[in-house]
């Protein structure tokens, strides 16, 4: 199974340790399905993770170890498809690299722009709740 995990829940897994985005990212951490990302993502959390608000609760270590691991575990993509499909232009590239990588399974809380898509290129898009409910990890 493949998974695009938007940013927003990658960093609050990071924020909230014993949250649903955190859980998702221990499947993951844990070989439980494959995770895609691109060097646009990882620039979005390196930069996201800086924000003075972010940083006064996020130690730079903790947020520079999933950086380490997205570029060690994950499916990095690269020459993603132009899409311009989301109300939100940066979220564009999320729904690239679901089409391009043959995502299962778009993984987000955007509830404005992504959410209300449903389906993109194959690729279902849903909330945490949501998927961890689908694959037996919560009733």
């Amino acid at each position: 199974m493949r998974l695009v995990i938007d940013t927003n829940i990658l960093i609050s897994a990071l924020l909230a340790p014993n949250s649903l985005p955190a859980e998702l990212v221990v499947l993951w951490r844990s070989g439980r399905f494959d995770l895609l990302t691109t060097e646009e993502q990882l620039d979005e959390i390196r930069r996201v993770t800086r924000y003075p608000k972010i940083r006064e609760r996020l130690a730079p270590a903790i947020a520079g170890r999933l950086v380490r691991d997205l570029r060690a575990l994950a499916i990095t993509l690269t020459g993603l498809p132009v899409v311009e499909m989301s109300a939100d232009r940066d979220d564009d590239y999320l729904l690239a690299l679901a089409a391009a990588g043959a995502a299962d399974f778009l993984v987000t809380g955007d509830k404005r722009d992504l959410l209300g898509i449903g389906v993109y290129a194959g690729t279902k898009i849903i909330t945490v709740r949501d998927f961890l409910t689908q694959h037996g990890q919560r009733a």
